[in-house]
């Protein structure tokens, strides 16, 4: 476990937190007007390795060759110029630290950061970091990177078995819902945007595997991926064979594998061979891929999670089709190098001009 203390004076910002992955929703924007759960679970913390944050120039301003240098390889609304390796929170795990008032920039419900850092160390008045907590993002601190420093030493990552039983997504992020009232987030909604946003992230690497070819999705990997690939990619059956495999699951006879990511430390699990990989948040491809998960998401045609099933109605869930998230798939597409390939150029393009493209 670490302390993240602040850069100028030393005084602590943080409760002790280990690491984890950041989110694939970290970056999401869901609905419209929601009230939405905090980001990290309580004790964790994650860093964002993209630049973020102001200043932002739109994509016309921006050379080519400068967004690229920024991580940036698609037209995109606009490129952020703020620094990388910001230290994500759950706010209730911050310390030290006041918001300024003036610094604060927002919508209509809270704060969203897009004006930079609103909190300041309460020691020497150091600005350290950003709430953020507007409507339809979720909750969270983010610490700038130069303005802490970490205190103590990091934990020793679990092994893949352990750490992807530990994954599995078994209740929406950040606990239980609120009571009734006034803006509770409903608990059904937040855990769909988890799973869309995985599933979008995932999306864009299999888009890229299959762009130009076409993609054949078996067995649970279906669940999340079948209906985008069958509006992006070609149609037909002879396309790349897609399905899970991981620890515990050995490798199967596919020409695309889906994968997990380890929750610690982001590693990316490869079999032996050469096959084109797709990397999975570890709670979506433990739930779907340890006993019990994938049967009942085949059931349903979509990802349920048991524990909503006795505060939704059933009958509800088979009728509302899964798609990957949008924003998401776009976010991540337009960062992976082969997004400048003509093939994979056309399909990014669709899906940004077209709201419903999957």
């Amino acid at each position: 476990m670490v302390e993240f203390v602040c850069a100028g004076c030393g005084a602590v910002l943080s409760a002790p937190v280990e690491r984890v992955v950041l989110p694939d929703h970290a970056h999401q924007k869901w609905g419209n007007g929601v009230l939405m759960p905090v980001l990290m679970r309580s004790g964790t913390y994650a860093v964002d390795p993209r630049r973020s944050g102001p200043p932002w120039l739109p994509w016309e301003a921006v050379d080519e060759a400068e967004a690229a240098a920024h991580g940036v390889l698609a037209p995109v609304h606009s490129v952020p110029l703020g620094a990388a390796g910001a230290v994500v929170l759950a706010p209730g795990d911050v310390r030290g630290t006041v918001l300024v008032t003036e610094w604060c920039a927002g919508y209509c419900c809270g704060l969203d950061g897009s004006a930079g850092p609103n909190l300041a160390c309460a020691g020497c008045g150091r600005a350290v970091g950003a709430r953020i907590d507007d409507c339809s993002l979720w909750q969270s601190v983010r610490l700038e990177a130069d303005a802490v420093r970490a205190v103590g030493s990091g934990s020793v990552p679990s092994g893949w078995a352990r750490a992807l039983a530990d994954a599995r997504w078994e209740e929406p992020p950040g606990g239980a819902a609120p009571g009734p009232g006034a803006g509770a987030w409903p608990r059904a909604s937040a855990l769909e945007g988890v799973w869309e946003a995985a599933a979008g992230a995932a999306l864009a690497h299999l888009v890229v595997a299959g762009a130009g070819v076409g993609v054949v999705c078996e067995g649970a990997a279906a669940v999340l991926f079948s209906a985008a690939c069958e509006a992006l990619l070609p149609a037909g059956d002879r396309g790349l064979r897609t399905a899970l495999a991981g620890p515990g699951l050995g490798v199967p006879d596919a020409d695309v594998l889906v994968v997990p990511v380890h929750p610690q430390t982001g590693e990316v699990w490869r079999p032996g061979g050469g096959a084109p990989v797709v990397p999975l948040a570890a709670g979506a491809w433990a739930h779907l891929a340890l006993p019990g998960g994938a049967a009942s998401a085949l059931a349903w045609g979509r990802a349920p999670e048991p524990a909503l099933l006795d505060e939704v109605s059933v009958g509800v869930l088979p009728h509302r089709r899964f798609r990957p998230d949008r924003g998401v798939f776009l976010d991540v597409l337009a960062r992976l190098p082969r997004v400048r390939e003509p093939v994979v150029r056309a399909v990014y393009e669709r899906v940004q001009v077209a709201w419903d493209a999957f």
